[in-house]
């Protein structure tokens, strides 16, 4: 992994259109999203860049403007296994940010990719004085540790293709805009990434995709991921 991290720094303006998207600020009043926006700085980085390193000291939170972010570990083989896949309006940092402790995983740009960087001390005040915005984000922390929790148990019980079907729903969840009963992800990780979501191999992800689509449940178009038969996808692999 290498560190050329960031590409460019820009004050935040007046554009604070972003803000309105993200979970723990939803209940918040121009005005004041206005006053968080002037807190934070707007940084961009690389596609394949890495924004934060699972153990360093945590001393910011992370929204995304635009572009995307894998959420990864390392094992004790050297193994990565990736966690999550964040899109725009989505936060990372904020468990250090809160308890203090190392970074629990270590995300990167998997495009090139805008954040919005709240430090420390300034988020603090921000719970002191919004009260609400706290309340806000232990709900998205049960959220988070819900679907952690049906992950864990989707990912152990089933087998491989299992696995990559439910992969699939959790991206499509998460990145997915919803067309006509279809689910359109328009750039999916490699399939790498995907093998390691699903915890097996690429050969694995590449030969169950081919199944799916000939059984007309997907269709990819280079980077671009139709699932055609969302609803009945859903109920096999959720």
């Amino acid at each position: 992994l290498y560190f050329q991290k960031i590409i460019s720094s820009l004050p935040m303006g007046n554009d604070i259109n972003f803000l309105r998207n993200v979970s723990i600020f939803e209940e918040l009043p121009e005005r004041d999203l206005e006053k968080i926006a002037k807190l934070g700085t707007r940084k961009k980085f690389s596609k394949g860049n890495i924004i934060l390193m699972e153990d360093e000291i945590g001393s910011a939170l992370f929204i995304i403007i635009n572009g995307k972010v894998k959420v990864s570990r390392l094992d004790e083989t050297g193994r990565e296994a990736v966690l999550s896949i964040l899109g725009p309006g989505e936060v990372f940092g904020e468990m250090s940010l809160l308890d203090g402790m190392k970074r629990s995983a270590t995300c990167s740009a998997l495009t090139d990719t805008e954040v919005l960087i709240i430090y420390r001390d300034d988020f603090l005040n921000l719970l002191h004085k919004y009260p609400q915005i706290s309340i806000s984000l232990l709900k998205e922390l049960a959220q988070r540790l819900r679907k952690a929790n049906m992950q864990i148990k989707s990912l152990s019980l089933k087998d491989a293709e299992g696995r990559v079907g439910c992969v699939l729903i959790l991206l499509a969840d998460e990145l997915g805009k919803m067309y006509k009963g279809q689910v359109i992800v328009e750039e999916i990780p490699t399939q790498q990434d995907l093998a390691n979501m699903a915890g097996t191999s690429r050969e694995t992800v590449s030969r169950v995709m081919t199944k799916f689509e000939k059984q007309g449940l997907i269709k990819v178009e280079g980077r671009k991921l139709i699932i055609l038969e969302y609803e009945k996808m859903k109920q096999m692999f959720k």
